[in-house]
């Protein structure tokens, strides 16, 4: 599937999306969905996908147009009591390249993303991986093989605690437009990939899934009805099982979902405004600790 392909489908309507933490019940919502986005990272454009180091101290996040187009990575720090100008990071690569979704994993030792850089014409995402060391500098960047890969395009990468790699992709064999499918590293290095199934995968066009720390909760990314929205599922009795919606704008789509640490809070992405994607907060049971995201003081 082509950039353009992606773009279209990711970004149906893209004039009403912008950037949400949520707060919910797992079947009623506790909270409606307050904005979050720190002043320093707010801007006309689209900002989506966040993920934090395991300190707090660095957000990394996608970086768009107000047309949800021309993807770049950013990062901004916590410094001196507030979130930093962002900046590009030291593995990112520039335009023409489009690379987003970064996601630093729970031990903050690596971070992966998705990148054209592979791609002459810069159509096909696949996914990326970048190793920290002991300074806290970031390694060159590596390309995951296939079958992780495919010739479509990846999207969203998200790892459990138990390692395994969920993501997005069209690729043959799903049972729609596009599925969410699961990647286990083996102990001989190689990558076996699984289809997730039903009732997560659908005719219909999944294609990006956050899932918790410890793989019981999911929110999936799906264009199931005039737009794209977020879709709660629990692990029960070994399989997985819909609980509901995410509360969110019925005339906007969502994207980017991101879960705390203890799956009880959400961000995503919807637009805000006439031109501006935001970041917004909100509960998804009662008590929610508040201690997330990270608060830069």
């Amino acid at each position: 599937m082509s950039i353009v392909s992606i773009v279209a489908l990711r970004c149906l309507h893209w004039a009403a999306a912008s950037i949400f933490v949520v707060s919910i019940a797992w079947s009623q919502p506790v909270a409606t969905p307050k904005r979050w986005t720190p002043p320093a990272i707010s801007s006309s454009g689209y900002e989506s996908s966040p993920t934090f180091t395991p300190d707090g101290r660095e957000m990394y996040f996608l970086s768009a147009d107000t047309n949800f187009d021309k993807y770049r990575v950013m990062v901004s720090r916590c410094e001196r009591g507030a979130w930093s100008k962002p900046e590009v990071p030291s593995f990112a690569q520039s335009l023409p390249a489009v690379e987003a979704d970064p996601f630093v994993t729970y031990d903050g030792r690596r971070l992966y993303y998705i990148s054209t850089r592979q791609d002459p014409k810069h159509e096909d995402f696949d996914i990326w991986m970048v190793e920290r060391s002991t300074n806290g500098a970031w390694s060159e960047p590596k390309r995951l093989p296939e079958p992780v890969n495919s010739s479509t395009s990846e999207l969203l990468p998200r790892e459990d605690m138990r390692g395994r790699l969920y993501f997005g992709s069209a690729r043959e064999g799903g049972a729609g437009q596009g599925d969410i499918y699961m990647a286990t590293r083996q102990t001989d290095g190689n990558w076996q990939v699984e289809n997730v199934g039903p009732p997560v995968n659908t005719p219909s066009f999944e294609y990006e899934a956050e899932v918790s720390r410890d793989g019981s909760t999911m929110i999936v990314v799906a264009h199931r009805t005039e737009r794209s929205h977020l879709y709660q599922y629990k692990w029960r009795d070994d399989r997985w099982v819909e609980v509901g919606e995410i509360p969110a704008l019925a005339e906007q789509f969502q994207v980017g979902p991101l879960l705390s640490p203890t799956g009880d809070r959400l961000l995503f992405a919807q637009r805000d405004g006439e031109r501006s994607g935001e970041m917004f907060l909100v509960d998804l049971a009662p008590k929610a600790a508040e201690v997330w995201p990270p608060r830069c003081r």
